[in-house]
């Protein structure tokens, strides 16, 4: 069995545009949340977001793409995180070894769609057909592929807000036993009126901004953005001499198929998911120096996952935080941007704040971490990814 090393990381989201920009944010704990001001929506003024600051236009200038080529917003921020994996593991030819892409999306190229159904509803379909060619949730992962001469790997994973999470579990898989030497794997969502009218109408977005694990919490905060990490084998990494910046030892999936959109209320698929990663790394979970929480804000989701993580830690809870009151819940690029995140946590010695707490929940032993912590080792970091079905995973990255 191959080890799995991270070689290069890139992201952006509603905090940065880039790993150095997002770190910053991180230790400043500046939110990127705030007014909608890229979508024509009547929510504008009443639903907060945490939007990639920048339009499409300048989306395109910042991936390098022709005014001609019409592609989504998803699409446009993927291939900016992953230029900036790729550049940073200092690959110049995708070919050299055998090479793998494994991309996720819940809304896929929808924000086109609905630009080409607005002018449709209003007889004006004429010649905007190229819209809708965006809309299938592959598209986004064709154009990194064509981007940068991926060939021998690539694929697309959709499984709700665990779909980038459940990307890199797949591509730690198929390197740790031998189908790939190396795999970009990560995921990317934009923000909708799709998913802006869809969690609205479920009733959990919280008006002030989310509030992660506070007794208080009224919901989630949408968000948008993408993030990659570069997964090579010991083989390459010892063949090309670079310096890793962290390995990935554990990961852990399950579906406990409760409700369609609520999680079990003791957490039972997380339980599943985050001992299986354990199970995977050979650690224990006093091994755990850190957990980057699912934590949206919902009344559920953090009584679940807060329950689940006592089930599995017992007394010893290790420092917990969830940083989606920085960045949104992003859908399916949240389990790669908090993979970016514990990476950067491990390599700065630190346990990122959860912003927003003022109140401990009631129902828990442990309180979040609620301001910045340095000057710590992290050898091992659980992060969590739970979305909607029951479909759950946990990844563990290691200090190499």
């Amino acid at each position: 069995m191959q080890k799995v090393y991270i070689t290069g990381a890139g992201i952006v989201s509603a905090a940065g545009f880039n790993t150095g920009e997002n770190l910053a944010s991180l230790r400043s704990s500046s939110s990127g949340i705030g007014r909608i001001s890229f979508i024509d929506t009547i929510h504008a003024d009443d639903i907060p977001v945490a939007e990639v600051k920048a339009s499409n236009d300048s989306l395109r200038e910042m991936a390098g793409i022709s005014k001609k080529q019409h592609l989504s917003r998803t699409s446009l921020i993927s291939l900016i995180a992953a230029r900036e994996a790729i550049e940073s593991a200092g690959i110049e030819n995708t070919g050299e070894f055998p090479t793998g892409l494994i991309s996720a999306s819940t809304v896929g190229g929808m924000d086109n769609t609905e630009k080409f159904f607005k002018r449709f509803m209003h007889n004006n379909a004429a010649g905007r057909l190229r819209y809708v060619i965006n809309h299938d949730v592959g598209d986004h992962t064709e154009k990194i592929a064509e981007a940068f001469g991926i060939r021998d790997h690539v694929s697309t994973i959709s499984t709700a807000c665990s779909s980038s999470a459940n990307a890199i579990l797949l591509a730690a898989r198929m390197i740790s036993n031998g189908f790939l030497g190396r795999v970009i794997a990560g995921g990317t969502d934009a923000l909708t009126l799709f998913t802006i009218n869809g969690f609205n109408s479920l009733m959990i977005l919280d008006k002030r901004g989310c509030r992660p694990f506070d007794n208080d919490r009224n919901g989630l905060t949408l968000g948008e953005g993408a993030a990659y990490l570069v997964l090579e084998s010991e083989e390459i990494v010892s063949a090309t001499g670079k310096k890793p910046a962290g390995m990935i030892t554990g990961y852990g999936n399950a579906c406990d198929a409760y409700h369609q959109t609520a999680s079990s209320p003791e957490g039972e698929g997380a339980v599943i998911s985050m001992t299986r990663a354990l199970e995977k790394a050979g650690i224990g979970p006093e091994s755990i120096d850190y957990i980057n929480a699912h934590g949206t804000g919902t009344k559920n989701n953090d009584l679940s996952e807060g329950k689940a993580v006592e089930r599995v830690f017992g007394q010893r809870v290790p420092p917990v935080s969830s940083t989606k009151s920085l960045t949104g819940h992003t859908l399916g690029a949240a389990g790669a941007i908090e993979a970016v995140f514990s990476l950067l946590a491990i390599q700065n010695n630190s346990i990122w704040p959860n912003k927003e707490l003022s109140a401990k929940m009631t129902e828990l032993d442990f309180e979040p971490v609620s301001s910045l912590i340095t000057g710590v080792t992290l050898k091992n970091v659980l992060s969590n990814s739970f979305g909607f079905g029951g479909n759950n995973t946990s990844l563990i990255f290691s200090k190499c």
